[in-house]
């Protein structure tokens, strides 16, 4: 067995939450600036807590009750879609200070925030962030129009300490993913047929090469598959978790 895909497997099987008591898992990773854990939440939901600041992003109601969560001091929106965009999840986790943030096409649903059009960065709450293009290449609805249109969704870069991660929402491996730098972790969705591929995945992961790999909102697709395209792509750490 691959030595990635046993990590793998072991990361399924051993790693414990960790996270005040919730059920989901959670991951520590060591920055300049300190610690940095991420929760998985599920799907397309992730919660970053970094200097005692909360950060989450896409919370979403089917997956967890956000009232019992710590508040969000910064709330990521990726884009539109109900999955991602939920009003009764971000009213549950927001708190008198959160600021939240979101792309083009929420700008109409949410009467308060800040709108980042694709390439815009911002430094909030002492986070460097940085709005990257997530958009549909080659999948279509039955109407033959792309799930995600380019210019409506954020993927989103922020900087912790010396440790850049990229969340990159629902896309698939476009030209602006794969000339990234410098990104320590990546979260890569790979539910069909809205986004991406295994095959797509592993193609924008040796492009800009994080150092870490998380799939995420992968659905039914096999995270296994990602493991066995990128066994011998050297430095990218493959890890799986309950990101279905």
């Amino acid at each position: 067995m691959p030595l990635s895909a046993l990590f793998t497997l072991l990361s399924l099987t051993l790693d414990r939450p960790k996270s005040r008591g919730s059920a989901f898992e959670t991951d520590r990773i060591p920055t300049s600036a300190g610690a940095l854990e991420m929760t998985f939440i599920g799907h397309g939901t992730l919660m970053f807590t970094f200097q005692g600041k909360v950060i989450h992003v896409d919370p979403y109601s089917k997956l967890a009750d956000y009232t019992t969560l710590p508040k969000a001091d910064l709330l990521l929106i990726t884009h539109a879609h109900a999955d991602h965009l939920d009003p009764e999840a971000m009213a549950a986790v927001s708190g008198e200070n959160t600021v939240p943030v979101f792309a083009r096409e929420c700008a109409g649903r949410l009467k308060a925030g800040i709108c980042m059009e694709n390439g815009d960065t911002k430094t909030l709450l002492g986070i460097l962030i940085e709005a990257v293009p997530a958009y549909n290449l080659i999948h279509k609805n039955e109407k033959g129009r792309l799930y995600h249109p380019k210019g409506n969704g954020n993927g989103y870069v922020m900087t912790f300490g010396d440790s850049r991660v990229y969340v990159a929402g629902d896309t698939e491996n476009t030209p602006e993913m794969k000339a990234l730098k410098d990104i320590h972790v990546a979260f890569l969705p790979m539910n069909l047929p809205y986004t991406m591929t295994p095959e797509m995945v592993a193609d924008a992961a040796k492009a800009f090469r994080p150092k870490i790999l998380y799939p995420y909102h992968f659905d039914q697709t096999d995270p296994m598959r990602l493991v066995t395209l990128l066994k011998d792509a050297g430095d990218i750490d493959v890890r799986i978790r309950k990101m279905a």
